[in-house]
């Protein structure tokens, strides 16, 4: 699964990245140990522009009885998502971009978990393909929430994890917001694993297994024991 992820742009570094030309996000601090149940930075197209907002992460479908579903949909399986009642209908229509410029798992050692950071070579940002939906309580309360898509890993992370979180290429992600598109096979040619030639790996401080953590410590690369190998 994706877990934890960091963002640790500006916000018009955002805006600038997805072409947003306003937004009613007051403030965006960089984010090195983003988990779930926090409001996350999101994409959306409204069918004419593109627009940035916050949005729960762990989606909670609009059949919910209670809102702590959301805790059990984190990620959603791209090869199944079409089949699963919370996933079906924003596969269609709601389908939205979670930025980020890395994000994290733990490698199991002869020595215990090691988290590892995984980014773009090129260090630049990239979109995580995210679903949404919007619950409302019989009282009317409202929580507008994402689910990130996982899918097989490849030969990178497939040595730390099982999964990985779709990664989009920049010129798909207006095909994955475009809410005309509801044909499901016209988008299932994007959910595949990005190539590891273009992903590396580095080893990261314990502290980012504590939420509480949250600062730039996190995400600089550790010296470990050369000689770990996994189990």
């Amino acid at each position: 699964m994706c877990g934890r992820y960091t963002l640790t742009v500006t916000l018009e570094e955002l805006m600038v990245r997805y072409m947003i030309e306003e937004t009613m996000v007051p403030f965006h601090r960089p984010k090195y140990n983003i988990a779930p149940s926090q409001q996350v930075l999101t994409i959306i197209n409204d069918g004419q522009n593109n627009r940035l907002g916050e949005l729960k992460w762990g989606l909670v479908p609009p059949w919910a009885d209670d809102p702590k579903i959301g805790f059990q949909m984190l990620n959603a399986r791209s090869e199944t998502a079409s089949s699963k009642p919370a996933f079906q209908a924003p596969l269609q229509r709601k389908r939205c971009l979670i930025p980020a410029d890395g994000f994290y798992e733990w490698k199991t050692t002869t020595q215990g978990k090691q988290p590892m950071r995984f980014v773009l070579k090129n260090r630049s940002l990239f979109s995580m393909a995210g679903l949404y939906e919007t619950w409302i309580s019989p009282e009317g309360t409202k929580i507008n929430s994402c689910t990130i898509l996982t899918t097989t890993p490849n030969e990178l992370v497939s040595e730390v994890h099982d999964r990985m979180p779709v990664i989009l290429r920049p010129e798909a992600e207006q095909l994955w917001l475009n809410r005309a598109v509801t044909d499901v096979k016209m988008i299932t040619p994007l959910l595949k694993p990005y190539s590891s030639h273009e992903l590396e790996a580095y080893p990261v401080s314990l502290a980012v297994g504590s939420v509480r953590n949250d600062d730039s410590s996190l995400i600089e690369r550790i010296e470990v024991d050369e000689q770990l190998e996994l189990w």
